[in-house]
């Protein structure tokens, strides 16, 4: 069974929101066996509008529309896919109920253009919505086929599809999709691709999809089946594999699982600590742990150490390093992580320094140029980077670079 999502909103086409949407959808649609092979983005305009819900007609078996829902004379969405599917506008009296006494509860006055919203398809059953005004609705077209109109406000979209739309889609669905996502962290996505073209290639259930991310690179296993259970038992000897491959490359298969997650739970299940000391991340890299549930049990404490000043007054960076090599060399890393972690008395200390760019350089420091130390209890390991990129990008790397360095240490450490 394929689907099609169309996301209805000149405000989506200028670049005035961003559609997430289309992604939210997209995603609960796979894990519900149904195959999505279009995705459109359309204005306000009937016309075109029109066209793509007919042309959607002939070669999906349901289409998913949101917004345009709304009492405004440019949301149109309900009137031309009611067109397009040859039926008619009707009032529906419990849809006209509910809105009324929205207003009634919000002590507001309901306008005449209000009253759209009340009117549905002649066929169609409709969704009542619990967080908004504009009811959404489920066409009955011909062929069997069916039109879904979702209101645009992802807090209105969000739980109607899940409460209201996909118990219908699993009872037209004779097939679910499961997925297991294998994260790799430190190499790249061309690399990652020749370890696994065999797998790429020879695979048709389950398939095995590579996606670039910043600093990892995320194998998608696929495989439908009649039930989950069964789609699991296709991709578990292919996730296997992938671990016989790689091997600790793998940071973890779970979905919602970050780096940092994985090294946060690393380090409170061996009762370990860390403390960082950045000059040219200034933070970020202590802010990428703080986003963990439960980071406050392993992180001690973290400096900003942008100025040399600083380094030496904080960290015990030898004023001679500073003098001969430079702040972003090796020895400077290595003594801000081992600094860092005396300092704060933590298990784990690192030391991130760099030229992010621009500005600064010099023939033998380019832009990108940075320096990652890891200690743990006393044993220091020092890795050079030379990154591409804005100065933006040179840091969110520098900070994957050191979650990398981080939980590879770790992983030596328990070995």
């Amino acid at each position: 069974m394929t689907a099609e999502i169309i996301c209805v909103g000149t405000e989506i086409l200028l670049g005035n929101i961003v559609n997430t949407n289309a992604a939210y959808l997209s995603e609960r649609l796979a894990s519900l066996g149904i195959s999505v092979f279009f995705e459109t983005t359309v204005g306000d305009n009937p016309e075109r509008l029109e066209n793509v819900i007919r042309q959607g007609l002939e070669r999906s078996d349901i289409l998913i529309l949101s917004g345009g829902l709304g009492p405004t004379k440019d949301d149109l969405t309900k009137e031309i896919a009611t067109k397009a599917c040859g039926q008619e506008l009707v009032e529906d009296e419990e849809a006209l109920r509910r809105l009324k006494e929205y207003f009634a509860r919000s002590h507001r006055n309901m306008t005449e253009n209000n009253l759209k919203q009340a009117l549905v398809p002649e066929d169609c059953t409709v969704l009542y919505n619990e967080n908004g005004t504009a009811p959404g609705m489920v066409i009955h077209a011909k062929e069997g086929k069916k039109v879904v109109l979702l209101p645009g406000p992802p807090n209105e979209l969000l739980p109607m599809f899940h409460d209201q739309v996909e118990p219908i889609i699993k009872e037209l669905s004779s097939e679910v999709l499961y997925s297991d996502v294998v994260k790799i962290d430190c190499m790249g996505e061309s690399r990652v691709a020749a370890e696994i073209e065999d797998l790429i290639e020879k695979q048709t259930n389950p398939t095995v999809a590579p996606y670039a991310k910043l600093g990892e690179v995320h194998l998608r296993v696929t495989a439908k089946a009649v039930s989950e259970d069964e789609a699991k038992k296709l991709v578990t000897p292919i996730t296997e594999e992938l671990y016989r491959r790689f091997g600790h490359k793998i940071f973890t298969t779970k979905e919602d699982e970050t780096l940092e997650d994985v090294v946060v739970d690393m380090l409170s299940k061996h009762h370990y600590t860390i403390a960082a000391a950045e000059s040219c991340t200034a933070g970020m890299f202590t802010a990428r742990l703080v986003n963990v549930a439960g980071a406050s049990d392993v992180l001690n404490e973290s400096f900003i150490t942008y100025a040399n000043e600083a380094k030496m007054k904080y960290l015990g960076v030898k004023e001679e390093t500073l003098n001969t090599v430079g702040a972003v060399s090796e020895d400077t890393a290595r003594q801000m992580a081992e600094g860092v972690a005396r300092q704060a008395g933590s298990n784990v200390g690192v030391g991130i320094t760099g030229l992010a760019g621009p500005g600064g350089e010099t023939p033998e420091k380019k832009a990108g140029l940075v320096y990652i130390g890891v200690s743990v209890n006393g044993k220091t390991k020092v890795n050079k980077y030379q990154l591409n990129g804005n100065r933006q990008k040179v840091r969110e790397t520098a900070v994957c670079r050191a979650l990398t360095m981080v939980r590879y240490a770790l992983v030596e450490e328990f070995l």
